[in-house]
C-alpha cells in the first residue's frame, strides 16, 4: 500500500524524519510530497527542499521505500495521480490536531476513497517545527537538536546572505 507524506519541509526536521520512519514501517511505499505554494515565501526552493530530504534519508534502512516529489495544487488530486489511498500527517500538539482534523474532513469530502492517518513524533520532538527551526537559524542559534547537520549548514548559508 502506498501513502503520501505531504508538507512544505522548509526545512526537513528531526520531527519530520521520525514521522517518515514510522510511515515507512507501516506502508509499502511512502511518497514524500513537497508542497509548493506560490502564495507563501519559502526559505528553500522546491529543488533545494527535495535535495535536502534526499540527503537526509540517504543510507537509511527504509530509504528504498521512499520517493520524493514536488507538487502544486490540491493534495487529493496529487494522491489520485500517485495512486495513493492514504495521507500521513504528523501531529505534535492539540493545536496541530484541530487544523489537521479539519483538513482531513475536507479531503474526505473531496475524495472519500483517501484516508488520513495521524502519527505522533517521539515525545522529545513534539515542540520541533520548521517555523521554530527557521527562527532559531535566523538568529544564529544552535540547530543540532532539531535538524541534520547538512540542513543546519544550508540554513546558516541562507541566513548569512540575508543580513
Amino acid at each position: 500500500m502506498k501513502a503520501l507524506y505531504p508538507g512544505t519541509f522548509d526545512p526537513i526536521t528531526f520531527g519530520h524524519l521520525d514521522i517518515l520512519e514510522r510511515a515507512a514501517s507501516l506502508f509499502d511505499e511512502v511518497v514524500i510530497t513537497v508542497a509548493v505554494n506560490n502564495r507563501k515565501e519559502s526559505v528553500f526552493t522546491e529543488q533545494e527542499r527535495v535535495e535536502l530530504i534526499r540527503k537526509t534519508i540517504q543510507g537509511k534502512s527504509w530509504a528504498s521505500k521512499v520517493t520524493i516529489v514536488a507538487f502544486t495544487g490540491l493534495l487529493v488530486d496529487h494522491a489520485k495521480e500517485q495512486k495513493a489511498h492514504t495521507l500521513i500527517r504528523g501531529v505534535r500538539q492539540v493545536s496541530d490536531f484541530e487544523y489537521e482534523f479539519r483538513m482531513a474532513l475536507m479531503n474526505r469530502r473531496l475524495a472519500p476513497e483517501i484516508d488520513t492517518v495521524f502519527l505522533m513524533p517521539r515525545e522529545e520532538l513534539t515542540f520541533v517545527s520548521a517555523t521554530v527551526v527557521r527562527e532559531v537559524a535566523y538568529w544564529g542559534g544552535e540547530l543540532k537538536h532539531f535538524v541534520p547537520a547538512h540542513v543546519a549548514e544550508a540554513l546558516r548559508q541562507k541566513y548569512s546572505r540575508k543580513d
